[in-house]
Parts: structure tokens; C-alpha cells; sequence
């Protein structure tokens, strides 16, 4: 491995390792905790997991039939859901216990696999396998975070791969202001971040209408957004709205509005 594909596949492991310690917790009601992934409960979103590290160790799919939830939305969806639905009357340990034995297979494997392999990204994109190790820990990490959530057993929010979500999807900011806020050339927006990860930092809109990373702080801002690492995670996953989470805005109340109305960036 190089220096990339074990800092992500470091990060990729202490988050699940954490996701099974949480599980170790868990009372038989909270496993049918709904989550705020739409449709999932506590019980899928472990499902999912599962399925995913699966199907790249090269297990066979199941073979069931997914209903026609609300939640399923996209072919993509539809895959997703497979492995889930074939889980649903798994009992919780059992599911748990799956994860633990594909995350020791997938430990396993993994020194075997090129980091330079070039292999299709969750954004639809291209990339190294180092690469998409950093998108599975931030992938594991999220749901991670919808578990502890749903449960009420917060913690890990500052794990090595809150770093992988920041990197991944954090880099949409940009985009976000330009494209889907509409803010005009020369305007920009301040975000401050707070603990426990922190992050201040400022897009700006250039004169041919993109948003880019401002070199050093605005003086003047044309809109600033304060709020907690926990409440950016949750917009930028699109796990909520803006109305679910505390955000202080300044400045342009408009665009302001419209950038918080447009933050959700997962794949």
C-alpha cells in the first residue's frame, strides 16, 4: 500500500470498528429506529454496509425481489436496497456480526489491491482504488453518524474519516454558491465551521460566474454561516433541511437562504 490507500483504509477501519462497538450497545427496540436516511432503519443502515463490502469482496447478490418503496427512487437505489431488503428479518446481532466478518475479509484483501488500480467513483467519476478507499470510510463514516443519531449515542464525529467528508464533500461548497445559490460575480460567503472538527474558510464568485476557494478571508462577506461540524454533516449529506439544524446567517439573507437550501452533496 502507499502512503494514501493506508491513511484511507486506516480511517475506513476505525470507523467501522467504531459502528460495530456502538452495535454492541444497541437494545433490541433501537435497531428499528428509524433513521434520517428515508425508508432505512438502524438495522438497514448496518445492512447496507454490509452489502456494499460484499459485493466488492465478490459475493453473490441476493436473490430477492425490492418492492416498490418511496424511498427507492433510481436503478442505483434499487441496487443499493438488495442487500438491504434481504437483511430486513435478519435479527440486528446477526447483521452485526456479518459486518464484523466482512470487514476482516476486506482487511484482508485490500494489501492485494493496487492503489493505483483505476476503478469507477461513487460521483460517477474515475479514480485510483486509493481514492475510492477515502470515498468508503467517508460512505461508512455518514452512516456511522445517522446510527448514533437515530439512537442517541453521539460520538466519532472527529474520526479520521470526518477528514475523508470534509476533502469529498466539503470541495462542493464552491459549486454550491456559484451554481446552485446563483451568487453573482464578486459575491462570496463565509462559512465558520465549529468544533469538534473546525473549518473556516470562504468561496468567492469569480467575473465568469465560478465559485472558488477564497485566498484568505473576505473583510466583508457578502453572506457568513456559522454552525457546528454536526449540523454541516447532516446538510451536506442531505440527511435535512436548514429549519432541522441552528445556523447563525449574516449578511444576504437571500443567498445565504439559498446556499443553505442547496448544501446537500452526497453522491
Amino acid at each position: 500500500m502507499n502512503d494514501e490507500m493506508r491513511a484511507n483504509t486506516a480511517a475506513f477501519e476505525q470507523t467501522v470498528r467504531s459502528t460495530l462497538a456502538l452495535t454492541a450497545t444497541l437494545g433490541g427496540g433501537e435497531w428499528d429506529q428509524p433513521t434520517e436516511c428515508p425508508g432505512w432503519t438502524v438495522k438497514d443502515q448496518i445492512a447496507h454496509l454490509v452489502s456494499v463490502e460484499s459485493a466488492l469482496l465478490g459475493d453473490p447478490l441476493p436473490e430477492v425481489d425490492v418492492p416498490e418503496f418511496e424511498h427507492v427512487r433510481s436503478d442505483f437505489g434499487r441496487f443499493l436496497e438488495v442487500g438491504v431488503h434481504a437483511r430486513r428479518r435478519v435479527p440486528g446481532p446477526e447483521v452485526a456480526a456479518e459486518l464484523a466478518d466482512v470487514l476482516e475479509r476486506r482487511l484482508a484483501q485490500l494489501p492485494g489491491i493496487d492503489p493505483g488500480t483505476k476503478t469507477a467513483l461513487p460521483n460517477g467519476k474515475e479514480g485510483t482504488y486509493a481514492l475510492f478507499m477515502k470515498f468508503r470510510a467517508m460512505d461508512c463514516w455518514t452512516h456511522e453518524q445517522d446510527v448514533r443519531r437515530a439512537v442517541g449515542r453521539p460520538g466519532n464525529l472527529d474520526a479520521p474519516a470526518a477528514s475523508c467528508f470534509w476533502e469529498l464533500i466539503g470541495g462542493g461548497l464552491p459549486m454550491v454558491v456559484a451554481r446552485r445559490a446563483g451568487a453573482s460575480p464578486g459575491q462570496s460567503v463565509l462559512f465558520r465551521i465549529s468544533g469538534p472538527v473546525e473549518h473556516r474558510t470562504a468561496v468567492v464568485v469569480d467575473a465568469d460566474g465560478r465559485g472558488g476557494w477564497a485566498d484568505g478571508e473576505p473583510d466583508a462577506p457578502t453572506a457568513a454561516l456559522d454552525m457546528d461540524w454536526e449540523s454541516f454533516v447532516r446538510l451536506a449529506a442531505g440527511r435535512c433541511g436548514p429549519d432541522a439544524v441552528k445556523v447563525r446567517a449574516a449578511g444576504d439573507a437571500d443567498l445565504a437562504a439559498k446556499v443553505l437550501a442547496g448544501m446537500a452533496l452526497t453522491p
